[in-house]
């Protein structure tokens, strides 16, 4: 009676084991543009969407993610980036902005809006990296409008987007007028 007890069970687990990886969510390659930094390399972008030639860009990556869209591309954002690179001098551990200088990207889909959140309570600039720290959000905001701009190009409806900058407090306070809001369109469904 114990053998075919535990044959029952062995047998239950094998095919929950089996069975599981076919109850997964939805895995989807999309790009996330990331604000990078380029301390340590001899080159400057002109980032057009701020205005200014700086030792930072923003570029995308592919990631597979699963999630609730669009929030979830929204914080991949802030994953961390080291660059490969062939040249044994670049000894760079990690180009993200947001993981550099320790802000906190966070997102969530209200009835009409994406409200976004860049928390700068713990911000800490790194010596090498040669940026403010409002240059750093306004290249967080290009890095968010076409990480959405991607996303939004095959949706019907626009989405209107908010972006908040939290934890500015003291001698950061002035930082939050550095929020924005703007609409993504959509793709009109004829």
């Amino acid at each position: 009676m114990i053998g075919r007890m535990k044959l029952i069970r062995n047998l239950l687990s094998a095919t929950a084991a089996l069975v599981m990886p076919c109850a997964a969510t939805t895995i989807t390659v999309v790009p996330i543009y990331e604000p990078l930094s380029m301390h340590a390399t001899d080159g400057d972008d002109a980032i057009s969407d701020v205005g200014e030639a700086l030792q930072a860009t923003v570029m995308s990556r592919p990631m597979a993610l699963s999630g609730a869209f669009p929030e979830v591309l929204v914080e991949s954002m802030r994953t961390p980036h080291p660059l490969p690179s062939n040249n044994p001098n670049y000894q760079v551990q990690e180009t993200n902005l947001f993981v550099l200088c320790n802000i906190d990207v966070s997102a969530l889909m209200r009835e009409d809006e994406l409200l976004v959140s860049f928390d700068i309570r713990n911000l800490t600039i790194p010596i090498e990296v040669d940026l403010t720290t409002r240059q750093i959000i306004r290249i967080g905001i290009v890095a968010l409008r076409r990480t959405l701009a991607e996303y939004q190009t095959p949706q019907p409806e626009p989405l209107n987007v908010r972006v908040r900058i939290t934890g500015a407090e003291g001698d950061r306070e002035p930082l939050r007028d550095a929020g924005v809001e703007f609409s993504m369109p959509g793709t009109p469904v004829d």
